[in-house]
């Protein structure tokens, strides 16, 4: 996420055509395949613990919905941020983009009715709806949207400049299937369900990788980078395969000791909000656009730096603030 966004801020107009620029937007676009996913998963966690705990119907749609919420309220705040600090010159119509956290809140909405099935029937659902999703973004960029409003279209519309809900909230359906497998799976089990998540992720990436050479289509019109559905089954596959060597690092690898991977992922939401305004604000205008890639890449190595600085600050104080708000509970508790 930071290499993609620093390349794409810094790196000279004339250089943007090479190669390792265009892998690292390939590589750096991964970072929000995964953000969605993972927040599906997270969403997915916070659905079985209301059901372990045995809310109601309405209280689980209610605590879904306001999660969803603040995801939303979090993404025009950060566009509200971004124009008072002044890093952009566009139009008020940039407070409405529909970046990321927009299409994850709505996302998140969306599939919130998903808390009131078996967590079963909740599984196969969120698959279906991803694949559903995948399937119809050709279709929904053949449609004539020109009497519809443009925040709908923007929302809508599978487009380049944006987090359209169209093909890309699939992945956070698809992350919230993925979570509420892991969360039912028995913890003995868990590296075999993780084993067939690697095998079905390259099957996934062969797949798609076959099907988008393919000398026809079912599609009138679509475009692998834009709205194809191969590529949202390529990243899927992908993402599949980052999930069990993730989880395989962090139990037999990195074990119990500090971790800088852990540390950046507590603070995800901190570390994207800061990083953003660093690259694109105001501080880095000389740099915008007049580095080459070899200099970009010293810059990417330093906001990585400042970043994880920042985490670790940010988890250190919160640590220091919760343990002084619990020292007059312990004071006060009874002698056993």
């Amino acid at each position: 996420m930071i290499e993609c966004h620093t390349f794409n801020s810094f790196v000279r107009p004339d250089l943007r055509n090479s190669g390792p620029y265009v892998l690292s937007q390939f590589v750096g676009g991964m970072a929000a395949v995964l953000f969605l996913f993972l927040a599906g998963v997270t969403f997915a966690f916070q659905m079985d613990r209301l059901d372990r705990r045995g809310a109601s119907a309405r209280e689980k749609l209610a605590a879904m919905l306001r999660r969803a919420g603040y995801v939303v309220l979090l993404a025009y705040l950060f566009r509200l941020n971004n124009s008072v600090l002044g890093w952009t010159n566009h139009s008020w119509r940039m407070l409405f983009k529909v970046d990321i956290l927009n299409c994850m809140g709505v996302s998140m909405a969306l599939v919130a009715v998903a808390v009131l099935w078996p967590a079963r029937r909740r599984a196969q659902a969120a698959a279906l709806a991803g694949l559903t999703v995948a399937c119809a973004s050709p279709l929904m960029s053949g449609l004539d949207w020109s009497g519809v409003p443009t925040l709908v279209r923007d929302y809508l519309v599978p487009n380049r400049a944006a987090f359209p809900l169209f093909p890309w909230s699939a992945y956070l359906a698809f992350g919230l299937a993925a979570g509420t497998v892991l969360r039912r799976t028995a913890p003995e089990r868990i590296e075999g369900t993780l084993q067939w998540a690697v095998l079905a992720g390259f099957g996934l990436v062969t797949g798609g990788q076959y099907f988008s050479n393919v000398p026809y289509s079912l599609y009138r019109r679509a475009e692998f980078w834009l709205d194809s559905p191969a590529l949202v089954i390529i990243r899927l596959g992908l993402v599949l395969v980052i999930l069990a060597g993730a989880y395989l690092w962090t139990a037999h690898v990195a074990g119990r000791g500090w971790s800088w991977v852990q540390t950046l992922g507590k603070t995800s939401l901190l570390v994207y909000w800061v990083h953003v305004l660093l690259v694109y604000g105001l501080l880095a205008e000389p740099l915008k656009k007049g580095l080459d890639l070899w200099q970009t890449a010293a810059a990417t190595g330093a906001v990585i730096v400042l970043m994880l600085l920042l985490a670790v600050v940010r988890l250190r104080w919160g640590g220091r603030a919760r343990g002084k708000a619990s020292e007059p509970l312990a004071v006060q508790a009874p002698a056993a």
